[in-house]
């Protein structure tokens, strides 16, 4: 069984690419492909806003606890499960990379970068009551400015900014942000490499060839976004790719070996553990 990809698919909002919706909406949604309490690949970013109820939800397979005021982002590709046990209630931020693009050319925002290949990253964040008030205070004037008619989009982009540039500030795990756009670029690049040719090599000097740049200019880039070497973020996105694929697939130790590269299983099972402290089989047990 593959984890299913979700596509951004908008419903009523007037300006494309972005949208906000109530958290409950999940418990009366209908889902073709997938429920949002089981392993589901996001095509989009998605930021959701806790404001009652408890629980876990799932971000590539670490857990992660909220509470009301909590912040959960979950980037572009990567997979997540909800946990509607409680019904818990909040709002969903939801947004495409376009839209990200649209606003990076009209206005002063920092640059999504693919932080959550860090180990050290979080993608969770509490908010105090200030700032719980401030964010929703945004998040509404948005629903507002995107359900009227004859909406501005300008309008929606400024808060949208002011919003992202106010949760950039209040997380505690630092994140750079001071990447010139054509290092946004290289490492926007990179990653789209990254997943297209993962399962072919992990040699950071192809992909430096690929980018028509520099070994050294690609690990400084990739160090100012992630606090990565480029050779760090391929590993990482790598062993990301195999768990998720152990997870949700009976697929053998052996042909997960061969799919990614590794001449030998048992060279395949020590890069493994080097990289996780656990076996492919013993993840896999994990979370069975």
């Amino acid at each position: 069984m593959a984890i299913p990809l979700i596509d951004f698919k908008q419903r009523d909002a007037a300006l494309p690419d972005v949208e906000i919706i109530e958290l409950s909406q999940l418990y009366t949604r209908e889902f073709k492909n997938h429920h949002p309490e089981a392993p589901h690949r996001l095509s989009f970013f998605m930021t959701v806003i806790f404001e009652k109820g408890e629980g876990k939800q799932m971000v590539d397979f670490e857990e992660y606890d909220f509470k009301p005021g909590t912040v959960i982002s979950v980037q572009r590709d990567q997979v997540t499960a909800f946990d509607l046990s409680n019904k818990p209630e909040g709002k969903i931020l939801i947004f495409t990379q376009e839209y990200l693009d649209a606003v990076h050319a009209n206005m002063r925002l920092p640059s999504f970068t693919p932080t959550h290949l860090n180990s050290q990253y979080s993608p969770a964040f509490e908010l105090d009551e200030e700032n719980r008030q401030r964010t929703f205070s945004l998040l509404n004037e948005m629903i507002a400015e995107l359900t009227c008619e004859g909406g501005d989009p300008l309008i929606v982009m400024y808060l949208f900014s002011a919003l992202t540039l106010l949760h950039r500030r209040l997380k505690t795990v630092g994140e750079v942000d001071n990447l010139s756009p054509s290092q946004s670029r290289l490492i926007s690049r990179f990653i789209e490499l990254l997943q297209e040719h993962f399962e072919r090599t992990r040699d950071a000097n192809w992909y430096a060839d690929q980018l028509a740049t520099t070994y050294k200019t690609l690990n400084q880039v990739c160090k100012a976004s992630t606090s990565l070497t480029a050779k760090q973020m391929i590993d990482a996105f790598t062993i990301t790719e195999i768990k998720r694929r152990l997870v949700v697939s009976k697929i053998t130790s052996q042909q997960l070996a061969y799919d990614f590269g590794f001449e030998d299983p048992s060279n395949f099972v020590k890069y493994f553990k080097k990289e996780t402290g656990l076996t492919p089989s013993k993840f896999r047990n994990h979370y069975r």
